[in-house]
């Protein structure tokens, strides 16, 4: 398996999940477009764009930092004008920017809940929409979503109506575009962690340092994503996967070495169905343990 020569456009790449991602195609080469927001350093967030470009740099990829915010649908597509002109193409989009407010539907303003579906939703169907032309040029083209299981149940919705659905909606573009796209060879599939990953959203927003120890770290998904791209995507399009049931199906069967701190039990994520259970050696807290 190899992404060399490829070029990649990650949403959210100047930290966490789309860095990681990132960096994992540079190892082999890649080129990426670093989409994101943060140009400049962040009091409360690792990283901006060029710190990430470094990174990728380091790693043996090419790195283009470019300022996007994902509701501007003439700012996606100018970087992703740019992508291309620089690197002579397109082969992946990675729809990873994403906010999240986890508060019931009386809690929730309308400029929070905006946001969560402009950045989520939107952004997800605009980026993917800028990249579609280009990526039919591809040899093996691909868009993934960072999003979950189209899993409706309602406890799912019950607590955070508003993100939930912000989420869901990339599952629904994944849903919609692999169908809409088949003939044309675009494989659109969607990644979600099966327990808390160690990014800025958990420590800020969600479980702090404590809750951080009990995350695995991004390069789970990192290596999932990977093994995604390097699949077939005439083959393999229209798949909602749990990052360490699709990487056991890889062949992978050390999960310890993704994990924050071996000794602390790790912490469920939202969204993963019932009928996905983990892989064997693979045990959970109970959902909502402290």
């Amino acid at each position: 398996m190899s992404l060399a020569g490829k070029t990649l456009f990650v949403t959210g790449a100047s930290r966490g999940i789309g860095l990681a991602i990132a960096l994992r195609a540079a190892r082999d080469g890649a080129s990426v477009a670093i989409a994101a927001k943060t140009a400049e350093p962040h009091p409360k967030l690792e990283g901006t764009i060029y710190t990430a470009a470094e990174e990728i740099e380091r790693a043996g990829g090419k790195a283009l930092p470019l300022v996007v915010d994902v509701r501007d649908e003439a700012s996606v597509q100018a970087a992703v004008e740019q992508t291309v002109q620089r690197f002579g193409g397109l082969d992946i989009c990675v729809n990873n920017a994403s906010a999240i407010q986890l508060t019931g539907t009386l809690q929730t303003d309308m400029k929070r809940y905006d946001l969560m579906h402009q950045i989520n939703t939107r952004g997800t169907y605009v980026t993917s929409r800028a990249c579609i032309p280009h990526l039919k040029r591809s040899a093996n083209p691909h868009v993934l979503m960072l999003s979950p299981p189209l899993d409706m149940s309602p406890r799912w919705f019950g607590p955070h109506v508003a993100y939930t659905m912000a989420k869901f909606g990339m599952s629904m573009c994944v849903l919609g575009m692999a169908e809409e796209f088949k003939a044309d060879g675009i494989a659109f599939n969607a990644l979600w962690p099966r327990t808390g990953i160690a990014t800025a959203a958990i420590r800020n927003a969600l479980a702090g340092e404590e809750g951080m120890r009990r995350c695995r770290t991004p390069e789970i998904i990192a290596d999932a994503a990977y093994a995604i791209f390097n699949k077939p995507a005439r083959e393999f399009t229209g798949n909602f996967l749990i990052d360490d049931s699709f990487l056991y199906a890889e062949g992978e069967r050390d999960f310890d070495q993704y994990r924050v701190d071996p000794s602390e039990p790790l912490m469920p994520d939202f969204f993963v169905p019932e009928n996905m259970p983990p892989p064997p050696g693979v045990s959970l807290a109970p959902a909502g343990a402290a």
